[in-house]
This record gives C-alpha cells, structure tokens and sequence, in this order.
C-alpha cells in the first residue's frame, strides 16, 4: 500500500451516484493526466457509478476521464459493484479513493483494502448528523449552523477521522434545499483542500504515522 506522499503525481478514483458536482470540483482541482494542468500532487484516473443515468459520467467523458458503470444488482448488489469497481481502480492504478455523493455502503472487506485511502465528503459539521438528510436533521434541530465534513472512511457510517470541516450558517426560514445548496458551495472547496492534505501527508487515519484531524484552510469559516 503506498504511502503519501508519493514521489509522483497520485492516481485518484472517483465514486458517484449522481450529479457529480463533487466530482466536478476534483476534476478541476486535480486535472486528468492529459489536461496538462494541475499542481502535480495527483490528478483524476477514472470516475466509477453504479448509476447508469447518473449525470456525474457525462461529466467525466467531457474532461476524457475513464467512465465506468458498475452495476449495482440485486440480490448481490455490493458484490458485484465492489469486484467491478475494484476490477477498474486496479486498471487505472488508483492509489486513492474519493466518494462524492456516492449513495451506498461499501463492504468492512472493501474499506479494509483501502484504509488510508479512501475519503468520503459528509453534508454536516460530523460527528453532529450522520447518514442521510443531514441538513434535514441539521433544521430538525434548531441548529445554527452546520456544514460540511471531508473525512477517511472505516467501517462505520460517517464514523472515520475527520480531515476538512467548513461551517456555513442554518439562516431564518432555511429549508432543506436552501441549506444543502449553501453547504455545497463549501463542500468543493473543502473537498480539493482534504486531498491535498493527504496526499502531502499532513493526514491520515488513526493508527497510521499521522492521525486523521479536522484541518481548516486559512480562509474556512462561516460563509454567508
């Protein structure tokens, strides 16, 4: 398993179930090999969904970023995406995974192989709100404010070490689309800011030479 950081650009996949703003915020950061772009730390391999329809591919085959669908069956549905999946990150050499509004649960087996490895971006200031409808749960709640987290992924449901938080302010008469569109705003920054600081090697999870921390970028803070 590599290390970071590594002595070449690192290789990133990316997980999608949707429209792929967070995708589209990482292609940006972290530009394809063959855009010539970027500031060398890693760029975008290839973009897997086990959605068909799901926007973030179109995305992908815009920038010329690798596009793959790995289905989702049932009754075997995890097994199956997860050997495709995997089938597709070993093809393009992947050192680290980023799930970005990918809707599923991947499997102990799946996260073990890529401890250290494996980010996941969650619509609030976690451990406040996990797993769905955060800024839901976030309003329920009479919340002031709320945010985003990017952290490693474990076996757990948004349970694993935190590296990026942003805050943004839950405002009088905020629903849940308002919220999750103000959040979202800052999840692409906050996204590009905690793969950096991975692939530095300023983070990694616990047990590793560098525990997992909430990092704020010098201008994070509440937006308005």
């Amino acid at each position: 398993m590599p290390r970071f950081p590594l002595s070449r650009p690192a290789r990133i996949g990316v997980f999608a179930s949707g429209n792929g703003s967070n995708f589209q915020a990482l292609l940006d950061a972290f530009p394809p090999p063959s855009a010539g772009a970027g500031d060398g730390l890693g760029s975008v391999v290839v973009l897997v969904s086990d959605k068909a329809g799901a926007h973030a591919l179109e995305r992908a085959r815009r920038a010329r970023v690798p596009a793959v669908h790995a289905a989702w069956p049932r009754p075997s549905g995890r097994a199956a995406f997860e050997a495709a999946a995997q089938a597709a990150l070993d093809a393009h050499e992947v050192d680290l995974v980023c799930l970005a509004g990918f809707m599923r649960i991947l499997s102990p087996a799946f996260v073990g192989r890529w401890r250290g490895r494996i980010l996941n971006i969650h619509p609030s200031l976690l451990p406040a709100f996990p797993g769905l409808h955060a800024q839901r749960q976030a309003i329920d709640a009479g919340a002031t404010e709320s945010g985003c987290t990017v952290h490693f992924v474990d076996e757990g449901i948004d349970t694993g070490a935190p590296i990026v938080q942003r805050r943004v302010p839950v405002l009088p008469g905020d629903d849940e689309a308002a919220l999750a569109d103000r959040i979202r705003a800052e999840e692409h920054r906050a996204y590009a800011a905690a793969v950096r600081s991975v692939l530095r090697g300023d983070a990694a999870p616990k047990g590793g030479e560098r525990e997992g921390r909430a990092l704020q970028a010098p201008e994070a803070g509440v937006s308005t």
